[in-house]
């Protein structure tokens, strides 16, 4: 299996510094080649200063028991009393420093969460749009669509891949369906994957599948020069 490096920490500010995981895929060293980059957020019931509670669920767990995961990973944590959508800057000072410091190929990087972070996933790309080559949300909150308008409309060109369990009780599937109604009036590049008889977690059956890492590998961000 993979090797997370635990414990890391990027320093925001002087006042602020978030920890995470990271994971390198097998071979990174023995080559300059960049590799892609997969952003994970957590739910809400993975926040606090343990990195070993994000390991249960999603792309850390995926890359624990996998030792050809083609990504690197990184899965930051949320402070307990913090949710992502106040987070979103420090998100993306955390991406530029993981860019910064390895080798990553920035035409791919990948954005994905689960409940919580499907709602910080919809924030995060609504924030910064031309950033990522794909997203999936799985099971988050729908974005106040009134306030987000543009950013949605920014939000066309990007490929994303949404997932809810029909159900879900903890968010129900109308919120990924006023997402995916708001991206097809845009003309965006969505796909909607419903699992009829999945409640809340509809994570472990999309992350078990792969044809979603397929399916993101096989998008690239050609307009986006740096970060």
């Amino acid at each position: 299996m993979q090797q997370f490096k635990n414990n890391y920490t990027t320093k925001i500010s002087h006042t602020s510094s978030v920890d995470y995981l990271l994971s390198l895929p097998k071979g990174y060293h023995e080559t300059d080649e960049k590799k892609p980059l997969i952003l994970f957020l957590h739910g809400v019931g993975e926040r606090g200063d343990d990195l070993e509670l994000i390991k249960k669920h999603g792309i850390p767990k995926i890359v624990g028991e996998k030792d050809d995961f083609p990504f690197i990973t990184i899965s930051p944590q949320c402070p307990v009393d913090s949710v992502w959508d106040r987070e979103l800057e420090m998100l993306y000072f955390l991406i530029q420093d993981v860019v910064q410091n390895y080798k990553v190929d920035i035409s791919r990087i990948y954005l994905t969460g689960i409940s919580m972070g499907g709602y910080g996933a919809w924030c995060l790309a609504e924030k910064y749009p031309l950033l990522f080559a794909a997203i999936i949300p799985i099971c988050g909150v729908s974005l106040p669509l009134v306030k987000f308008r543009d950013g949605i409309n920014q939000l066309n060109n990007t490929p994303i891949w949404v997932f809810h369990g029909a159900e879900d009780d903890a968010v129900p599937i109308h919120h990924s369906e006023a997402m995916v109604n708001a991206l097809h009036q845009v003309g965006g590049k969505v796909k909607f994957t419903i699992y009829p008889h999945l409640g809340h977690d509809s994570w472990t059956r999309t992350y078990e599948n792969e044809e979603i890492y397929e399916w993101l590998l096989s998008h690239k961000n050609e307009n986006i020069e740096s970060l």
